[in-house]
């Protein structure tokens, strides 16, 4: 979170959200701080202004049910990632090996997803007062890499093969594919049902893991069939390297993605200017700087900002207006804002 600096005679206004309660003694007569903090109910004491909300009710819902469509999906891809891995060994088949080796890193993926989601639901602490939300999107990160190899792989191996393809029993290994898709389409049904897949990205990185090997047992199924009618044994590597492409696409959205966030850039689901022009637009507001919007992790994007209001101006009405309207506009609950007169001098802002 970016720092602020202010001088001694500097009158400043915060606003905050918290899980928690806590009380402030502030005796320094030239400040004044102004605090809103979101939890169950409304009170106001020693200048702060407390709002309560059922924002993080919703958010461990929401967890509790990715948990569930993880743990599903968790059982069913390890079951199936050992039937694949055998039935390639003995059908000698690089796309059932292949998506063999995609259902190994799902279940690591998977396994690592449920580790985050665990970790994230600890409470901050005074070392990490964040708490643990970033191992969501560390774990994302993993996930989006641990594709990116693997697709790289199978690419490699299948243009080795292509020199000299090998004989497949297309027959077996339609077979054993066509479990293998079912498969991962209940695993995908399972995160799709249980949980967030379109907004949490860690929940986005194990279910594209799940799609890739759904992808997989796709292209064995259609190598297996171009095989047993027309014994064109080329097919198996070809389809592999176009199922590994699609994986390396979907693994380069995660990658960046979650290094967007992890460097602490603006969401892609809110425009800094439209924000910038509504705090300017509140009555009062003269200016402002030092607007910084971030996401915590998904679901949960934070916002500082300096406002400079005209003499005279209530502070804590201006205060109270962008608080009403980062949230109802913009679904930001996270704000630090800065209320202060035109006269406050700042040293160079780094940023």
């Amino acid at each position: 979170m970016p720092d602020h600096k202010q001088d001694d005679n500097h009158e400043h206004d915060h606003k905050h959200d918290h899980d928690h309660d806590h009380d402030h003694d502030h005796n320094d007569s030239n400040h004044q701080h102004d605090h809103s903090h979101k939890q169950q109910k409304q009170h106001s004491h020693h200048g702060h202004h407390h709002h309560h909300g059922h924002h993080h009710h919703g958010h461990d819902h929401g967890r509790e049910g990715n948990k569930a469509g993880l743990a599903i999906a968790l059982i069913i891809t390890f079951g199936i990632m050992l039937l694949e891995f055998v039935g390639g060994f003995l059908t000698n088949s690089l796309a059932l090996l292949s998506d063999s080796g995609h259902m190994l890193s799902d279940a690591g993926a998977l396994a690592l997803s449920l580790l985050a989601l665990w970790l994230a639901a600890k409470p901050s602490t005074a070392r990490r007062t964040f708490g643990n939300h970033r191992f969501e999107i560390l774990a994302a990160l993993f996930n989006g890499v641990a594709l990116f190899v693997i697709a790289a792989f199978i690419v490699v191996e299948a243009i080795k093969r292509l020199n000299d393809p090998p004989t497949v029993a297309s027959g077996s290994m339609m077979i054993i594919a066509t479990i293998g898709l079912l498969a991962n389409l209940g695993s995908a049904w399972a995160l799709m049902r249980k949980g967030d897949v379109k907004n949490n990205v860690n929940l986005r990185s194990a279910y594209l893991h799940v799609l890739g090997d759904a992808l997989g047992s796709i292209g064995a199924i259609v190598a297996g069939a171009v095989m047993m009618a027309f014994g064109w044994y080329a097919a198996d590597p070809i389809i592999s390297v176009l199922v590994a492409l699609l994986i390396l696409k979907s693994a380069w959205g995660i990658i960046t993605h979650t290094l967007h966030i992890l460097m602490e850039g603006t969401p892609a689901s809110v425009d800094q200017q439209e924000v910038r022009e509504a705090l300017l637009a509140i009555e009062g507001v003269t200016d402002m700087h030092d607007l910084h919007i971030w996401t915590i992790t998904s679901g949960f994007d934070a916002l500082s900002c300096h406002l400079q209001i005209t003499d005279g101006k209530d502070s804590q009405t201006v205060l109270q207006s962008a608080i009403h309207l980062l949230a109802k506009k913009f679904q930001i609950e996270h704000a630090t804002i800065q209320v202060e007169a035109a006269g406050i001098q700042h040293e160079k802002l780094k940023c």
